[in-house]
């Protein structure tokens, strides 16, 4: 990733020349109302643009979110990819035909697949349904999705983020973002996920775009770029 020499520039910050979609939406707006902020304009003109790219609205999506817990970026990328080759399409009804040999081939631990199934039966039901989620408010979002077993306050709040592009979301119990607060701030020792809750009621109502920018930072000081996942988990 090349670090942007300025943060003045004669385009908007987000504004791509080949129309993928990033989140949260209104990044631009968010981006110009912290720029000003010396936190946030030093992130801006050593590590660029944040660039993460939005995620479908859907089973697939929440599905890599429960593959993302508790394991790096990369290794929920791969069990997804094994998944994807053996369940064709990735929907709830084919899954829920996957029996546990299978799934532990893909890489899932005995409790997500138990997470997997529940939220498969949820949606093949009609209990949960992923089409009301894109007019509900935030609150309303956050606690549908943590009436679901396997789906906890981290979780809900990155589908907020990264699958329906909501700008004031603040996921304080996210490692990497507790670290890049504590690297840019220069705190003596990482936040938990109360005292990061505290410091980011200062970004409100652009929550989601500060963290967009301490991730953004994270990635850069390791020398890595946003991660990559399948082309059908992106909007």
């Amino acid at each position: 990733m090349t670090a942007a020499p300025s943060i003045r520039r004669s385009r908007p910050y987000g504004a791509n020349a080949v129309g993928l979609i990033y989140a949260p939406q209104q990044l631009d707006e968010g981006i110009a109302a912290l720029a000003g902020e010396p936190v946030f304009r030093a992130i801006l003109d050593r590590a660029g643009m944040p660039r993460f790219r939005r995620r479908r609205n859907g089973f697939a999506t929440l599905l890599h979110i429960i593959l993302e817990q508790q394991v790096s970026i990369d290794a929920a990328a791969a069990m997804h990819r094994r998944l994807a080759g053996i369940c064709e399409p990735l929907m709830p009804e084919t899954f829920l035909a996957l029996d546990d040999a299978t799934l532990r081939r893909c890489g899932f631990s005995r409790q997500k697949m138990d997470y997997a199934r529940r939220l498969s039966e949820a949606v093949v039901s009609g209990a949960f349904d992923f089409a009301r989620l894109e007019a509900a408010a935030d609150a309303t979002v956050l606690a549908d999705l943590i009436s679901l077993k396997g789906i906890g306050r981290w979780s809900a709040e990155i589908y907020l983020i990264f699958a329906l592009g909501r700008s004031d979301v603040w996921p304080a119990a996210d490692l990497g973002l507790q670290l890049a607060v504590a690297e840019c701030l220069g705190l003596d020792e990482r936040p938990g996920e109360r005292q990061l809750r505290e410091i980011g009621d200062t970004w409100a109502p652009w929550r989601s775009v500060a963290a967009c920018l301490f991730w953004q930072s994270y990635l850069h000081a390791r020398g890595r770029a946003a991660p990559q996942l399948a082309a059908e988990l992106y909007a």
